[in-house]
């Protein structure tokens, strides 16, 4: 039987490269037939309409049509569920029956994000998003010293809030990131690093160099310095690379396919040859770990640099239980944590690697934590960053990352 006569599939979801450089992927005409064929898939299915907005949005676009169909909805309000999508790609993962392989062939994240492109290419993409998705710009601006108190002061300042919802629409009431001038680079730059202490397992190099983020280097530099802590307290060489940019995430969001490509190559020339000497890469941020787990391989799949950097890149809690796995953690957890909520990152679960920081919080005696798997709301455009964290220290000098989005 033919997978188009029946739901679901029994194998394993395959996902396409992203075809930026097909003929077709920028042609209008092309995005909208493919935009209403898949909008039709979706409103005789409904099963996504618990997951972001842009679903309700769509449905109600129907509902509310002269027809009830797809066909009675205006083209260009196919805008508004474009916008809605925050590309957190947990429809692919845990609601769609029709994804590839099956003959429907239904990636709406991949169709989302051909729309965003287009959209930014039409000039449709607001300033104001433009200038907060530059993150190494505001952030090596931002960190400046004395600039980064007259920032940090705006930022919690009401009135200056108040002009800045009005000039670019960033809520008042929001809550901005702090800036420092003490940077994570800055801080670890005279981290010594010897590794002659390196023990391979059958998974792990060993040896962990840290992609420290926009997010990590300038808003939460202690970020990187807690990982740095964790992982060398367990015996594994551990580093933060020199010289990065952003992964291109919040560009990505945005459909801005140019910034992200220019972005990669830099990242790439310094991380692949930081995999090539036999290192594994991790990230504080579930967003960015992401970027080079799955956007960038799919967005470039042949680009040897990125496949590379691919396979050597983990999750931080993925590669401490892989190490735990092998014999190689320590678990002589001093004090408890007691309750702990444990806020599941989508761009976390996407990467299809498990509860694994769930699983660390498990080996801590007398700890109880509780998995939350509802969407924050939070997104790279209106968020600043799309993914942020927060840390609970350990008297032991231990800390436990836990991602949130």
């Amino acid at each position: 039987m033919s997978s188009a006569f029946r739901e679901g599939s029994l194998q394993a979801p395959t996902r396409h490269p992203l075809g930026q450089n097909e003929a077709n992927f920028y042609d209008e005409i092309s995005v909208f037939d493919e935009l209403e064929r898949v909008f039709d898939i979706c409103h005789g299915c409904r099963r996504c309409v618990s997951l972001c907005n842009a679903f309700p949005t769509l449905f109600d676009l129907v509902d509310e049509s002269s027809t009830m169909e797809v066909d009675g909805v205006a083209r260009q309000d196919y805008w508004s569920v474009v916008d809605h999508c925050y590309l957190c790609d947990l429809c692919y993962l845990t609601k769609c029956p029709y994804v590839p392989p099956h003959d429907w062939n239904v990636d709406f994240p991949h169709l989302m994000l051909r729309a965003k492109a287009l959209g930014f290419k039409q000039g449709r993409t607001k300033l104001r998003d433009k200038i907060i998705t530059s993150t190494d710009r505001i952030g090596s601006f931002a960190s400046i010293p004395i600039v980064a108190n007259v920032v940090n002061a705006v930022n919690t300042n009401k009135q200056t809030r108040a002009l800045l919802q009005g000039a670019i629409g960033v809520a008042a009431d929001a809550r901005l990131p702090t800036y420092h001038s003490q940077t994570l680079s800055k801080r670890t730059r005279r981290h010594k690093v010897d590794q002659s202490k390196a023990v391979a397992s059958d998974k792990t190099q060993g040896k962990v160099a840290i992609f420290g983020t926009c997010y990590g280097q300038y808003n939460e530099p202690h970020l990187g310095e807690d990982l740095l802590s964790v992982f060398e307290h367990n015996n594994i060489p551990t580093m933060v690379i020199p010289n990065t940019v952003c992964c291109g995430m919040p560009k990505l969001e945005m459909g801005d396919l140019g910034s992200v490509e220019s972005l990669k190559h830099k990242n790439m020339a310094i991380l692949s040859n930081i995999v090539d000497d036999g290192w594994d890469i991790i990230s504080p941020v579930p967003s960015c770990t992401l970027q080079f787990k799955q956007e960038l391989p799919l967005i470039y799949p042949e680009d040897e640099r990125v496949v590379r950097v691919q396979k050597a890149f983990y999750d931080p809690f993925e590669y401490l239980m892989l190490r735990h796995k092998a014999g190689l953690l320590k678990t002589e957890f001093k004090n408890s944590i007691g309750k702990v909520s444990y806020h599941v990152a989508c761009h976390q679960r996407v990467q299809r690697i498990g509860y694994k920081t769930r699983g660390i919080l498990s080996l801590i005696p007398d700890t109880e934590s509780d998995t939350i798997e509802r969407c924050s709301g939070h997104r790279a455009v209106t968020g600043i960053t799309s993914g942020s964290a927060f840390l609970i220290r350990l008297t032991t000098g231990l800390a436990i990352f836990i991602e949130i989005a």
